[in-house]
């Protein structure tokens, strides 16, 4: 005869289905994508009739939208934008900690690897629960990044050339992950995951302080472009 702790607090058998179903669906989403995915394949894996996603989420769209902002919460409560640095860290050490907590997140093993799986689908085939992650979290994420490298520029976050900066910045640490079958055949010894996460956070951050350095410095080499005319006979 089993015994209840006396503290133990007891979850009805409707809330452990709908908790069931959104840890069904986050795995099978992050896998498939949501076009891919069908509501009879999430509920089998879930143990749950087809009715209950319904009944707890409105339907599919339901059930997606609360699967992304589970994901987020998994991935963003373990590794938040900071990873937790003292009031006072240089900005330098705040873009080391942003390069490595977005690597951590979409790198990740488990729940939070469901965030980067997803986010890599939304780019490929957006649905309209991107409209909500973009306002809720990359929006914010891309103010603070933009503090950072506006600091780094002595520039208003606002500025074009900081702006820019920061997509590129974000754009790096999206490649490793996002063109992993590209870089496997390329360079068959380079399987980039969870265990290169330091080495890639490291030249990230060095290659974009680099970078920044140069801007600040307004001596990036003058960009000349190819006269049309040279450019219409290369394409002869």
């Amino acid at each position: 005869m089993s015994v209840k702790h006396p503290n133990a607090v007891a979850i009805s058998a409707p809330e452990e289905t709908s908790r069931q179903l959104l840890e069904a669906a986050s795995e099978v989403f992050a896998r498939r994508g949501y076009r891919a995915t069908t509501v009879r394949e999430i509920c089998r894996l879930a143990g749950a009739n087809v009715a209950a996603v319904n009944y707890h989420y409105g339907g599919k769209d339901g059930l997606y939208a609360g699967v992304m902002q589970y994901a987020q919460q998994c991935a963003y409560e373990k590794y938040p934008p900071d990873l937790g640095l003292r009031i006072g860290a240089t900005a330098e050490q705040r873009l080391e900690a942003f390069v490595r907590s977005f690597l951590l997140r979409i790198f990740g093993d488990g729940r939070e690897a469901w965030h980067g799986k997803l986010m890599a689908h939304e780019m490929i085939e957006p649905t309209r629960a991107l409209d909500a992650l973009v306002e809720e979290r990359i929006r914010p994420m891309s103010k603070q990044l933009g503090e950072i490298v506006g600091k780094l520029l002595q520039r208003p976050a606002g500025d074009k050339s900081v702006r820019m900066a920061c997509l590129s910045i974000v754009g790096q640490c999206l490649f490793y992950h996002h063109c992993k079958p590209v870089i496997s055949r390329l360079f068959p010894d380079e399987a980039f995951g969870a265990s290169d996460v330091d080495r890639l956070a490291s030249h990230i951050t060095r290659f974009s302080l680099a970078a920044l350095e140069v801007m600040a410095k307004d001596r990036l080499p003058a960009v000349r472009a190819v006269p049309r005319r040279l450019a219409d006979a290369r394409h002869k």
